[in-house]
């Protein structure tokens, strides 16, 4: 057996940096409180399943995998792991959990592997040659032992390539369906930036989506596997955008105002509401502004699973903290803030002639809340109507 010696260039590099960076997202999603969290576990996993990806490119892109003959195409039923796992990341990103059946996503993955027993089991000499096959069509074959087993039971491994495309591409597709419409259940136009988790969903999804489109101008312009160091370089591409993301939503870089610092008392009288908190007044003024402009401009109200722990995260303080706040200077308690946000808006749905044709418990359903009785419960308390009633309103105002 021919071994030609060890290939590294700048391609190679680049993607040694994304199994890296991808190996380390994959524990970081998985790992700690963050492993709770059901979108986490997806990306982490899906992270995961990336760096083998790309992790077997590197090995027959810089020759090394003539040293470890064993693992000759070892990472192929995860291709069809890629896309149901990023899938699934959306899904639960938006509803708060998993599909109903959401295994069955994973069949193609699961019969790809039992395929794979087929080709991975085989003497040295075939994997050999099947490595030349697709990475050194230029070197001789040797001459095969008998195999173990019949190769390929299914006899689908010569359209991988189309199936790896077809699998990206419609995962990809019902991602983009799901953001789509949770930006319409918002009353949002879908190229909008806020709300700011949405729009993040949405570039990445537009990211995942470019690469069923390589694959389908690559492959055609390369013999066999030999363009593949350029699709590993486009997931490497999205591994750093997605580690870019988790550092420019983590608050350890974001500077804070400093909570400890006593400040000058010039009334004793307004200063004595305040003793109990551990905040200075300033610093209550500044998440007060920043709370409003958050609740105006991204509404996470809207978002049925919103809690007081996510919306301190996005404020950069503690929940603690918040609901001091609120009930000290707002004399509200989170879920009376929501309520009131809610019920402004469902106000404003009710009385717009372009969603007068939406039921109740649509509306509900817009503004948050996953029960209308809560809805009409919480409508009734603030405004003294039903949601009906206030309908009913409106219509006869807007027709005098």
């Amino acid at each position: 057996m021919q071994t030609p010696p060890v290939h590294l260039d700048l391609f190679a590099f680049f993607i040694l940096l994304g199994v890296a960076q991808s190996v380390f997202l994959g524990f970081f999603f998985l790992t700690g409180k963050r492993g709770l969290s059901v979108p986490n576990r997806c990306l982490g996993w899906m992270m995961l399943a990336l760096s083998a990806v790309i992790g077997e490119i590197f090995l027959c892109y810089s020759n090394y995998m003539f040293r470890l003959l064993p693992l000759v195409d070892f990472s192929e039923p995860l291709n069809f792991v890629m896309a149901p796992l990023f899938f699934l990341f959306v899904f639960a990103r938006i509803r708060g959990q998993l599909p109903p059946a959401w295994g069955w996503h994973f069949l193609p993955a699961g019969l790809w592997a039992v395929n794979a027993i087929s080709w991975l089991y085989q003497p040295v000499a075939l994997k050999y040659n099947n490595y030349l096959s697709a990475w050194h069509p230029e070197l001789p074959y040797v001459t095969e032992p008998p195999s173990y087993v019949p190769e390929d039971f299914f006899q689908l491994r010569g359209y991988i390539n189309e199936l790896t495309l077809v699998s990206c591409l419609v995962y990809n597709l019902l991602a983009l369906l799901l953001i789509f419409r949770a930006y319409r259940k918002l009353g949002n136009p879908f190229w909008r930036g806020s709300p700011k988790r949405l729009a993040q969903l949405r570039n990445q999804t537009l990211l995942f989506l470019v690469l069923p489109l390589l694959i389908g101008l690559i492959k055609p312009r390369f013999y066999e596997d030999l363009g593949d160091y350029l699709l590993a370089c486009y997931l490497t591409v999205i591994i750093y955008f997605t580690s870019i993301r988790v550092m420019a939503d983590s608050t350890y870089f974001t500077d804070e105002p400093e909570t400890q610092l006593p400040i000058p008392e010039t009334d004793a009288e307004p200063r004595k509401k305040y003793e109990k908190s551990s905040l200075s007044e300033e610093v209550e003024e500044a998440i007060l502004q920043k709370l409003t402009r958050l609740m105006e401009r991204e509404k996470p109200y809207l978002q049925s699973d919103i809690s007081l722990t996510k919306l301190a995260g996005l404020l950069n303080t503690s929940p603690h903290h918040l609901s001091q706040l609120l009930n000290d200077r707002l004399n509200q308690s989170f879920f009376d803030l929501l309520a009131t946000y809610r019920v402004r808006e469902a106000q404003r749905l009710l009385n717009d002639p372009t969603t007068v044709h939406l039921k109740i418990d649509e509306i509900a359903e817009r503004v948050g809340y996953n029960s209308t009785s809560a809805f009409h419960t919480a409508f009734k308390r603030l405004t003294g109507q039903t949601p009906a009633q206030f309908r009913e309103a409106a219509t006869a105002s807007r027709s005098a």
